[in-house]
This record gives C-alpha cells, sequence and structure tokens, in this order.
C-alpha cells in the first residue's frame, strides 16, 4: 500500500494541484488522483490496491506485458511494404502513453512518408484526428509543397470548437474519444483548455490555422455521400498508402484510457508506382473537383463517373485496383464487390477472411459454392458485426436470425454449415477493422472497402487485388495471429436467441423460417448457387451445372454467352431473358 501511494505521489509532483473541472471533464480525467482518495478513505483495497498498482506502471511506467517481439521480420517486397499496428514483430513506443507495445507504428510511416514529399501530398482519410500527421502535413504546406485534404463531413468539427452542451449531444463512443482529446491537450493539467493547448493538439485546427486547403463530401452540393471512407495518401505522384486504418488513436494507437488497448486491429501498404499513384490520384481529382470555396463540381458516391477495374503491374506484382461506389445502372459484376467475387472464384485451396462487417449475399454464396468444392474457408468478423441478423457469418455456420419475425429477404444457410468461421479475441475496446482476404496464400483482397453493398453502392472507398506471394505471407502471418485465440462456430448465446426467436414469433416465423428466391429479382449467372439457377424457368440440376463450369471458363457478360450453353435453345433463352444477368 506504502509503494502504492509513493508511486501515485512521484506521478502526481510532476503536475501543479489539481483544480475543479467542467462538469463534462471529470475524474475520468484524473484517474490518479481519485484512487487515492480512495485508498486514504478504506482499509480494506489491499487486493484492488495491487490490481490498481499493476495497472497504474503498465499506462505510466513504460511496462507492456505485451510487447515482447516473439517473431521475426518476414522479408518485404521492394515495391509494396505491408505493416499491422498488432504485430507481434516489431515494438514502438507511443507518444501519449509513453508505452512500449508490439505492433508497427503505423503513424510514423504515414509521418514520415509526408515528411520526404518534395512536390505534392494528397490525403483521402474518413477521419483525422492525429496531430503528429497534422503538423507533418502543416510543414510541408508552409515549406511550398502542393498539400491537399479529403475528409468525410461528419468529422469535419474540431474537437477544440465543441461547447459542453454540444458534447453532451455526442454518442457515448464520441465523448468518450473527446475526453481523450481533453486529457492529451491539457498540458499544464489544470483542467481547463487554453486556446493556445487546442491549437497544438487539435489536428483539425492545426490544418486551418495553418491555411492548408481541406474539403469534405459536401463540396459537391449535397449533405455528403454515402461515406468518404477512403484512407489513401498519395505523395509526389510516385508514393502510395493505403490503409484500413483511420488516422486517430484509436484507429492506430489504442484507447487513451485502456492500458492493454493496442488500436483497431489495421493494415497499411506503402506501394512505390507512379502508375498507381496515377489511378489514385485520378480519384482524388475527382473528388476534390476545384477545391475549398470553389463550384460545387466535386464528385462524390455515385455522381463519379463508371471506371472498369485497372489492372497494372507494380514490378512482377500484377495489382487490379477498383474505387466504389457503382450505380444500379451498371451491372454488379462490374462493381467492386463483383471484383472480389471473382477473385473468390480462383481459389483452388484455401480462402482466409479477415473482415469488419460481412453483408454480402452473393459473395457468401460464392463462398458457399467454393466450399462445397473443398476449397477451406476460414473466417473472421469482428465481434460486434458477426452475429447481427444481416451477417453472412451466420449463413456459412447454418444459422439464421429474423428481424422482427422476418428473414432477410433472399437469405440463405449453408446447407453444409462450416465452423472455421468466428470472432477475434483483441484487447479491451479494440475492434477487427480489417477488410482482407488471402486466396491460396498468394492473392491478398484488402484496401478500405467493407463486404458489403453499403460500401458497394453508396460508399467512396478502396480495393486492391495483389497477386504477390510475399505480400500474402505477411497478411497470413496477421491472420494466423487473430485465428489462433478466436472462439470459433455457434456460441450457445446465439442458440438460445434462435430459440427464443422461434418461440415468440411463432407461426409468423415458420411462415419464413426458409427463405425463398425472390422471383421478381434477377438471378446473377456469374455469381448465383446451383439452387438458385434451379429456381429459373427451365433450367433443371443438370443444366444448372452446365451453366456453372461455362461461367468457370468464360464469365457470362451477354445473353448471346448464355446461348452457347448445351441444353439453352431458343425457348428456354427467352424465358430467361428478363430473368437472368451478369
Amino acid at each position: 500500500m506504502l509503494l502504492f501511494l509513493q508511486v501515485l505521489s512521484q506521478i502526481e509532483s510532476k503536475k501543479p494541484t489539481l483544480v475543479s473541472y467542467p462538469t463534462l471533464t471529470n475524474s475520468l480525467f484524473r484517474p490518479l488522483a481519485f484512487l487515492k482518495s480512495v485508498l486514504f478513505f478504506s482499509t480494506q483495497l489491499r487486493f484492488v490496491s495491487v490490481l490498481l498498482l499493476s495497472l497504474i506502471l503498465t499506462g505510466y511506467l513504460n511496462i507492456d506485458r505485451q510487447s515482447v517481439a516473439q517473431l521475426p521480420q518476414l522479408p518485404q517486397d521492394p515495391l509494396i511494404e505491408v505493416y499491422f499496428n498488432q504485430s507481434q514483430a516489431s515494438t514502438y513506443t507511443e507518444s501519449t502513453r509513453q508505452q512500449t507495445r508490439s505492433g508497427d507504428n503505423l503513424e510514423e510511416i504515414i509521418v514520415g512518408t509526408i515528411a520526404n514529399a518534395t512536390s505534392s501530398v494528397d490525403v483521402a482519410v474518413q477521419e483525422l484526428r492525429l496531430p503528429g500527421i497534422a503538423q507533418a502535413l502543416v510543414e510541408r504546406h508552409q515549406a511550398g509543397i502542393e498539400v491537399r485534404i479529403i475528409i468525410e463531413n461528419n468529422y469535419n468539427r474540431s474537437w477544440g470548437s465543441l461547447t459542453e452542451f454540444e458534447v453532451t449531444q455526442l454518442s457515448e463512443r464520441e465523448q468518450e474519444r473527446y475526453r481523450e482529446f481533453f486529457h492529451i491537450a491539457d498540458y499544464n493539467m489544470d483542467g481547463y483548455l487554453s486556446q493556445d493547448e487546442i491549437n497544438s493538439s487539435d489536428a483539425l485546427i492545426m490544418l486551418t490555422n495553418a491555411g492548408v486547403p481541406l474539403i469534405d463530401d459536401t463540396a459537391d452540393g449535397s449533405r455528403g455521400s454515402g461515406l468518404m471512407h477512403h484512407k489513401f495518401v498519395v505523395v509526389d505522384g510516385k508514393t502510395i498508402i493505403v490503409t484500413s486504418a483511420n488516422f486517430t488513436n484509436s484507429g492506430i494507437h489504442g484507447d487513451f484510457f485502456e492500458s492493454m488497448s493496442r488500436g483497431n486491429t489495421n493494415n497499411l501498404l506503402k506501394i512505390e508506382s507512379s502508375e498507381l499513384a496515377e489511378l489514385f490520384t485520378e480519384e482524388f481529382n475527382l473528388l476534390w473537383g476545384d477545391g475549398p470555396g470553389g463550384k460545387h463540381d466535386s464528385k462524390f458516391g455515385v455522381q463519379k463517373p463508371f471506371r472498369p477495374v485497372r489492372q497494372i503491374f507494380i514490378g512482377d506484382t500484377k495489382v487490379a485496383v477498383k474505387f466504389s461506389p457503382i450505380s444500379n445502372t451498371k451491372s454488379w459484376q462490374q462493381s467492386t464487390n463483383g471484383l472480389i467475387n471473382q477473385t473468390l472464384e480462383l481459389a483452388q485451396k484455401s480462402i482466409d477472411l479477415s473482415l469488419f462487417v460481412f453483408s454480402s449475399q452473393q459473395l457468401v454464396n460464392t463462398l458457399e459454392n467454393q466450399s462445397q468444392k473443398g476449397v477451406l474457408i476460414q473466417g473472421l468478423i469482428d465481434p460486434s458485426f458477426a452475429y447481427r441478423y444481416y451477417s453472412e457469418g451466420l449463413d456459412m455456420m447454418g444459422i439464421a436470425l429474423a428481424n422482427k419475425c422476418k428473414y432477410e429477404a433472399n437469405n440463405r444457410t449453408w446447407e453444409k454449415p462450416i465452423f472455421t468461421v468466428g470472432v477475434p479475441n483483441l484487447p479491451p475496446g479494440d475492434r477487427l477493422h480489417h477488410k482482407f482476404g488471402i486466396i491460396d496464400n498468394s492473392i491478398v483482397i484488402t484496401g478500405s472497402h467493407n463486404w458489403t453493398e453499403t460500401a458497394n453502392k453508396n460508399n467512396d472507398e478502396t480495393l486492391l487485388i495483389i497477386e504477390n506471394s510475399t505480400v500474402a505471407a505477411h497478411f497470413d502471418r496477421e491472420f494466423q495471429r487473430l485465428y489462433q485465440t478466436a472462439t470459433l462456430g455457434i456460441p450457445s448465446w446465439l442458440i438460445k436467441k434462435v430459440e427464443k426467436q422461434q418461440k415468440e414469433c411463432g407461426e409468423l416465423l415458420t411462415e419464413t423460417e426458409k427463405p425463398t428466391i425472390d422471383t421478381n429479382t434477377k438471378i446473377n449467372l456469374n455469381t448465383a448457387t446451383a439452387k438458385e439457377l434451379e429456381t429459373l424457368p427451365g433450367v433443371g440440376p443438370k443444366l444448372a451445372e452446365r451453366i456453372i463450369q461455362a461461367r468457370q471458363n468464360k464469365p457470362f457478360t451477354s445473353l448471346d454467352d448464355l446461348d452457347q450453353v448445351p441444353g439453352i435453345g431458343p425457348k428456354i433463352l427467352e424465358k430467361l431473358s428478363d430473368r437472368v444477368t451478369w
């Protein structure tokens, strides 16, 4: 007990005497003072004091029980480097919590890349809150480098400009992040933020004060696109950073008040390619228009012109690039999810998935086809999304949840469920934020694009398909790290929830217990399962199998292609003409 109090006193001696905090900035900002007062007034907390001492030492004396680098570094492709903020092969010391922990310092990579810019820096990221990145951008701007920034409009409000009342209107999660900002920015620890403290800690205010050009997705005159969900940086027209991480503490380093948090699991690619940079710059310029204060000529979401998949070579590596979203006037096969689907169909041995959210029925149908062919499928989904009624992870495990006593239209659970799907066990406060898949340990699907139809049809997103076994090895190591401690299969509480639904919904649920194919919905010849094809007029099991075999050789692009399938005559083709798509 005495040692604990001495530690508290030593830490607190480095700051002035505490003063009253505003209502919104209560003892959460001063945990040491609170804990010390508790210990002074209680003689029954010896066990608790030991536990608290451990937490204090972890958070304040730079002791990290997870910081040991247990694995050797993997070889990097010289043109496509891969990093993970929870990597077990490297360590770094965080600037805010001063903890040495395992992981690649994604912020340092971003800052270093920006700092080396000699002509231009373009940043498109959903949220930018890290002052270190803001300062690097300010310095390049002040050095005469062209700097342009695009963010999502929902995050284009500085923390330092919020009133106490406005803070109370934030969600619980956002209030926690505001408290984190307040604590970090309060350098003199007096319980209040001066303008100087705000100016040096609030990333958006730092950029504004320096006059760095910045817009959000309302620059097209709308209230905002679906989501400006990009997370990329282009430097000097040759270096590209593509990441799944937002530029925030929780996205990269971890929640400030949770000592064991290591940040949402995220990956980052640093790529050297002028050809790839040109494609990203084209995307950026469409969003940018004529910049701040200009005409409403920015193009976000489906306002952007359609661009097909672009395929390039970076060294010997084949890379496909696709930007979301796609309008309803184009076929699903031409969309970003369509590209993911085509890549999944290439698998011969294995498909490993690490996804924040997975809700695309067409993609999970393709996975079922692959599973039935003997392809090993393993998957992890963030716990906050894995067990929701729209999660395709449930389909894969052969279980369905209803929403208001109704199943999703076209939902279909797998006839042969797999139990190599589940949720990762992450440090407190962290989320599985990856959006990657690995095909046969040689092809990587990654970017900002979640595997949802919302991302596909509404959001500004990036998807990369990288055919490189060296790159794939890095993603495989990250997947195995998460998978080896994951909780797989159907949890018992979920079974009870399904049973409860069946009792509460009764006959209403029974009527829709086995979802059927909507006859008003066109069947995609390139993604449909055999059972879906059999719902078409004139198509039986054998003809359905012939259609599947035909698309493996060449995807369908027209009715003429379908006409080439043995067994498809003029009468059947006429019946199918308004029932199929590709």
